[in-house]
């Protein structure tokens, strides 16, 4: 029976790339796909991501429910340099949209799946965690109800990708995300820059998926994207940082883990949306995170580019 999976995107270059892998697998019950501010907007995360349903042609079959438009406490950080204005590098600027959006707000869409599926979600968020903060202030005991939640986010032995120390998620939404590290998920997995970045497409996987839709779709909208990445890291390449959370839930053995406590930083002048890994138990605190500390980039990147092809 395929996993029941909400995803939970702030619709950039990276996280099209996610739900395209999640819909292109065949292996999960999209039961719904929730926006929030991010990236972009939260009227252009729904924007993008009806785009791409339109694309793979399932917009009929998979809801579209938009979220929070900012951050709990503090303004919208957007990333147009990274994704473009339109957040996925230009690639369907021409696509009419003709999805129409799910009536709703996605914390409310979260809590009411969650309830009607009890212990069968998969949540996986490749966004700032605003929706399931919100969720969670209005049904704490969703923690026993849900199955797991995978998200990208964090950064525990590298630098950051926003600051010196904090990845972009987790620094748009600090509060929201310390929300999410203590309510108590049993199954909570952190899929950060630590593994993500291990995770590379390069030139030649964009030739493997052919002159596709998929395969002209991916071309145009990594672009620019791997032009930012190589200014930053002098890789002609680009990491699949959502990608690999979609892929953590379909091929768990893809990362070895280990638990952790894990906090994050909302009050420094410097370090605000750092996350801080114990990883030698100074705070005597109990693991609250599987963190991913290790990835075969290799049969990552071969699942994600079989799957496009297909």
């Amino acid at each position: 029976m395929n996993k029941k999976v909400i995803l939970d995107v702030d619709t950039g270059v990276d996280d099209a790339l996610g739900i395209i892998l999640a819909v292109q697998s065949g292996e999960m019950d999209i039961v719904g796909i929730t926006t929030v501010n991010g990236n972009v907007s939260v009227d252009t995360a729904t924007t993008n991501t009806c785009k791409i349903l339109q694309l793979l042609g399932v917009e009929q079959q998979i809801p579209v429910v938009r979220g929070a438009a900012k951050p709990l406490l503090r303004p919208p950080v957007f990333e147009h340099r990274v994704h473009g204005e339109d957040g996925i590098g230009g690639a369907l600027r021409d696509m009419p949209v003709h999805t129409s959006v799910t009536e709703g707000f996605a914390p409310d869409y979260i809590i009411e799946q969650v309830m009607r599926y009890p212990g069968e979600i998969t949540l996986i968020m490749t966004a700032p965690m605003t929706n399931l903060a919100l969720a969670l202030m209005k049904r704490p005991q969703l923690i026993h109800e849900i199955k797991e939640v995978i998200f990208m986010g964090g950064v525990v032995k590298g630098v950051g990708n926003v600051t010196p120390v904090a990845e972009y998620n987790m620094y748009v939404d600090p509060e929201a995300v310390k929300v999410v590290l203590h309510a108590g998920f049993p199954s909570l997995t952190l899929v950060g820059l630590d593994v993500t970045r291990q995770a590379l497409l390069i030139d030649a996987h964009i030739t493997e998926l052919g002159d596709t839709p998929i395969g002209r779709y991916v071309k145009e909208s990594t672009s620019d994207y791997m032009k930012r990445y190589f200014e930053r890291n002098q890789v002609q390449a680009c990491a699949l940082h959502d990608p690999l959370a979609v892929g953590v839930a379909l091929r768990p053995e893809l990362v070895t883990t280990h638990a952790y406590y894990v906090d994050i930083e909302t009050r420094s002048e410097l370090c605000d949306g750092q996350t801080i890994c114990d990883f030698q138990n100074r705070l005597k605190r109990e693991p609250n995170v599987r963190v991913c500390t290790d990835v075969d980039a290799d049969a990552f990147l071969r699942l994600f580019v079989q799957t496009l092809r297909t």
